[in-house]
């Protein structure tokens, strides 16, 4: 962080003191109780932090010491919403079109039936093709991705409904920024979004000269499936963003490294019609306002939970129906509000109606129930913190 990032005090940027410390305290209270071994969290408004604060200690570059505002984190599924904001500007120039079909694009994508999937169906989540198999090291070069891509069949027909895609959906939109883009996916992101929006630290591809900073993922009990298996989304999986091989990949669903601060502020940009604070125009207010309207239909429901997908152009959309809670926004945030969580708890949004944006991220992997029960409380807690 800037000091230019940073507010004098709370509440120049509108948010309330003493409801800001009640954010701190609940992400303070798992590390004094040893549910989790380290956190950050921050709570942005008006473009500016209005506070950080970093709690316990990680093993970092090899050594146990304690976590600060430098320390990064695997953000996992929260990575997407990154991703989401390139594909938006490629949307936005005309180099992309959402009904386009990708074997259009990646004509390599185009076997065993799925040559009718489009662009927004990817984007979406009801492509079809949620358990399609990639590792990191084999996707990390364009022959090992497009080898998957040939090889990988539907599990059901195109938007007959929605199954979240924890990675697979996202390695189509990776190649489609390079193809689209011109060049590395992971360049362009930096060169087009994390750039210009002055985010030098969120990481989609993690550089070996940062590696010392990363925060290494630790389970705090017998790991466990989540509900439903999510897929790949395993724990020996997780474990994997230990090793700089795979950190290094930028992996485009789940593989950004960043700190809450970076990713609470990439939220101010887009609250702010996406103009960063040093006065560059990232994104159009339309492009943002096209990227995060509910997409999906009724009948597009969570396999697990049962409740409504509310999915935009690769966020979630907290909606209006009381389940917002259940989308990873606590209780109060407006029906507005969009982002996207990531596993193990990350948290990063922004609320169009407030101008509040929240980010929180931890090293710790607890049971989906304390999970969840943190999520909540956190992001009710932030959602509501303005004077």
């Amino acid at each position: 962080m800037t000091l230019s990032s940073v507010s004098s005090k709370p509440e120049d940027v509108g948010i309330d003191s003493e409801k800001l410390e009640a954010v701190f305290a609940r992400a303070k209270r798992d590390i004094d109780q040893g549910v989790l071994p380290s956190a950050q969290v921050a709570v942005a408004r008006e473009g500016k932090i209005a506070g950080m604060r970093v709690y316990g200690s990680a093993v970092q570059g090899g050594e146990e010491k304690p976590a600060t505002e430098d320390t990064l984190y695997c953000f996992y599924s929260a990575t997407k919403a990154v991703v989401a904001a390139v594909v938006w500007l490629l949307l936005e120039d005309g180099s992309l079109k959402l009904e386009e079909r990708v074997a259009e694009i990646i004509p390599e994508f185009g076997t065993n039936g799925k040559d009718i999937v489009t662009v927004e169906q990817v984007m979406l989540h009801t492509g079809g093709f949620p358990h399609a198999p990639l590792r990191a090291i084999e996707a990390s070069s364009r022959a090992g991705r497009l080898e998957a891509f040939a090889s990988w069949r539907l599990n059901c027909e195109p938007d007959s409904q929605y199954e979240y895609h924890p990675t697979a959906a996202h390695w189509v939109l990776a190649e489609i920024i390079e193809r689209r883009g011109g060049k590395d996916y992971r360049e362009f992101i930096r060169e087009r979004i994390t750039g210009p929006m002055g985010l030098n630290d969120i990481h989609v591809g993690l550089a070996d000269e940062h590696a010392h900073r990363a925060a290494e993922i630790l389970f705090m009990a017998e790991p466990v499936e989540p509900p439903g298996g999510f897929g790949e989304v395993t724990p020996e999986a997780i474990l994997t963003f230990n090793d700089q091989a795979v950190r290094r990949v930028g992996v485009p669903g789940g593989g950004a490294f960043s700190n809450a601060a970076q990713m609470a502020l990439f939220y101010q940009v887009l609250l702010n019609g996406g103009k960063a604070s040093n006065g560059t125009q990232v994104l159009k207010p339309e492009t943002i306002e096209f990227g995060t309207r509910v997409r999906t239909k009724d009948r597009h429901k969570d396999p697990i939970w049962g409740n409504k997908a509310n999915r935009g152009l690769s966020v979630i959309v907290a909606g209006d129906d009381g389940q917002a809670f259940m989308r990873g926004f606590g209780r109060v945030a407006s029906p507005r509000t969009f982002g996207h969580g990531g596993a193990g708890g990350q948290i990063a949004w922004g609320d169009p109606e407030t101008g509040i944006s929240l980010g929180y991220c931890t090293n710790g992997f607890v049971d989906w129930q304390t999970l969840g029960r943190r999520i909540t409380a956190i992001g009710s807690l932030a959602a509501g913190c303005g004077v």
